[in-house]
């Protein structure tokens, strides 16, 4: 089978006078969501729950998207470098420390603008923090967080030299609650925020796996002004009351795992939540030509287990399909349906399986309406 798979591959690539590009290992995702990140406030600033399309509110938020596109935002667990290898001050250009550099999978320059109205959380200098970091696919490593100096002007682009030089917070393989392939699955631990701070100030994320050299990294906008983790700046810059899953000052002695919050229902481009259809699917390229492109669809399963599954996606353009393996697609014009082989219809809880395609056209980095059900 894979003989034949490989095969068809070639037939294909020769037929169109093409060679294909080597292809890339999948990729983890996440981003921190308490204090979340410019990326997912952003996201669901931005994000209609009836529609799925991206139409930001907050300002900055717009911004971001007017030079990023809309899929810095479908994708806002991919701020990240394959090659960063937990490096830091010195790896990443300064003022590009928010997009994770020129270098990740999609383009987040948008998100490096030295603005005053990104949304914010409101917190307490010296309390404690329940932090929560989203783990759309699960890795083990070791997350640091910094903190800007006294005097940090948010209206000029962030550099190294802005940061304290050391981390002020630094977990290694924290619990997790939930996910992967979910907005709500998430590591967490207690934190403790640097004490004399006032004001604005910036944290900036680094996830450093330690199973390869992938490195995510992040920044959250926050003001010490004696809040419990209020969320300003999203909507049309309304206040968002703590969540219960972040309490200000749990015991340090005694974390608890953060509860849920509610699922957004609707479609979206990179990542449907799995509501009731119970999966949900996560789309990428890993290759690509002219004229053509070889494409893999992650099927996740939530907490229960799946047995038979159901994917389909729209072409944002003149894409076709050309064939499918470890599925069985059908295709009409830009509609692609795959439905699962009977050896991978059993998905166990919170694992995946995965199936390739090739396609003909321009490269479609995102497709729109993926959805994932089960049979």
């Amino acid at each position: 089978m894979r003989f034949v798979r490989m095969a068809a591959v070639a037939l294909f690539a020769a037929a169109a006078g093409i060679l294909a590009l080597p292809s890339s290992p999948a990729q983890a995702h996440g981003a921190i969501q308490v204090p979340g990140s410019r990326t997912w406030f952003c996201y669901q600033d931005g994000r209609n729950p009836q529609t799925g399309a991206i139409e930001p509110k907050n300002a900055a938020c717009a911004a971001a998207v007017a030079q990023s596109g809309v899929n810095s935002l479908y994708n806002w667990f991919a701020v990240l470098r394959s090659d960063g290898a937990g490096r830091v001050n010195g790896f990443l250009p300064d003022g590009t420390l928010c997009s994770g550099g020129t270098g990740g999978p999609y383009n987040f320059t948008g998100f490096n603008l030295a603005r005053n109205d990104w949304p914010t959380t409101h917190l307490t200098a010296g309390a404690n923090i329940n932090v929560k970091y989203n783990n759309w696919a699960k890795h083990p490593g070791t997350f640091y967080l910094y903190i800007t100096k006294d005097g940090y002007d948010p209206t000029k682009p962030l550099k190294w030299s802005d940061l304290e030089p050391t981390p002020f917070d630094q977990v290694t393989n924290p619990p997790a609650n939930g996910g992967p392939g979910t907005d709500d699955g998430h590591y967490y631990w207690t934190g403790r925020l640097p004490a004399g701070k006032t004001g604005k100030h910036l944290i900036y994320s680094v996830w450093s796996r330690s199973d390869s050299t992938e490195t995510f990294y992040g920044c959250s906008d926050v003001v010490f002004d004696g809040g419990n983790g209020e969320v300003t700046g999203i909507g049309n810059g309304g206040t968002q009351s703590p969540s219960p899953s972040t309490p200000a000052s749990p015991s340090p002695s005694n974390p608890q795992p953060s509860s849920p919050s509610p699922s957004n229902p609707g479609p979206s481009p990179s990542h449907p939540n799995p509501g009731t259809g119970g999966c949900s699917a996560m789309y990428s390229i890993t290759s690509a030509w002219s004229g053509g492109f070889q494409g893999e669809v992650m099927v996740h399963a939530g907490s229960t287990p799946v047995n038979g599954w159901n994917v389909s996606w729209t072409f944002p353009g003149s894409q076709t399909l050309a064939q499918a393996w470890s599925g069985k697609a059908t295709a009409s014009g830009s509609l692609v349906t795959v439905t699962n082989e009977s050896w991978n219809a059993s998905v166990p809880a919170n694992g995946h399986v995965t199936f390739g395609f090739l396609a003909s056209g321009a490269t479609a980095p995102q497709v729109n309406n993926l959805t994932c059900t089960t049979a």
